[in-house]
């Protein structure tokens, strides 16, 4: 029997946690609920979850900070929930880490549908299995890895590599990449995409080199190496 993907809902007004609850139940995903940001990381100690629905504005802790705080141990999913129109350009950035967003008022369904959409992109995406590469792309782990040395990467982030390593020096255009990570067609900036890229190769500079992903001007991105 396959075991169902889990969800923790994070969100203070106790009727819409539920409403939501319930929709993810429909769909056959369990869930939980926790409506104070201070419960969210002891939580997380002792359970296991898929995917984080993370409320902007929560008693105690904000959401911010509580994405902030799980990034420095986990790699966990975590679609970001807003009210805050004047929040929206800081989370598109996913300066915080956050793999996704949606704003209120929204439709229970379109949660759902974003849910689906995150899992299947952290899913589906597979190990690189390609001897020429120089890294490991582990994606139970969400990882890239050379030899001893790994590095956690956001889904985003993971897959944005991976579509790049399908195919080393294939120029992919941000359109491309876009549409390998956002499957729900929504519009996202350019500047979006390059903000992903810049992330990505301050990470691999780490433990490998940053100019394996080169920019080709007025086109998009290539993985050389």
């Amino acid at each position: 029997m396959t075991k169902k993907s889990h969800v923790l809902i994070v969100e203070d007004e106790k009727k819409l946690a539920s409403l939501l609850a319930d929709y993810l139940a429909m769909s056959e995903y369990e869930t939980s609920c926790l409506h104070d940001g201070l419960g969210v990381e002891p939580w997380l100690c002792e359970h296991h979850t898929d995917v984080i629905l993370l409320d902007l504005m929560l008693p105690s802790k904000n959401g911010i900070e509580i994405c902030k705080s799980i990034r420095q141990t986990s790699q966990v999913p975590i679609i970001m929930v807003t009210a805050k129109v004047e929040e929206i350009d800081r989370l598109l950035g996913l300066e915080i880490g956050a793999d996704d967003y949606i704003c209120k008022p929204f439709s229970p369904k379109e949660v759902v549908a974003r849910v689906k959409a995150l899992l299947r992109r952290s899913k589906t995406a597979s190990s690189s299995a390609d001897i020429s590469l120089p890294f490991i792309l582990d994606a139970d782990r969400m990882v890239m890895a050379i030899e001893q040395q790994a590095i956690a990467l956001t889904s985003v982030e993971f897959q944005m590599l991976s579509l790049l390593s399908s195919e080393p020096d294939r120029i992919f255009s941000r359109d491309q990449l876009m549409n390998s990570c956002y499957t729900d067609h929504r519009i996202v900036s350019d500047r979006t995409i390059d903000s992903h890229i810049k992330k990505l190769r301050k990470k691999m500079a780490v433990i490998g080199n940053e100019n394996w992903i080169q920019s080709v001007y007025g086109v998009g991105y290539k993985l050389v190496v």
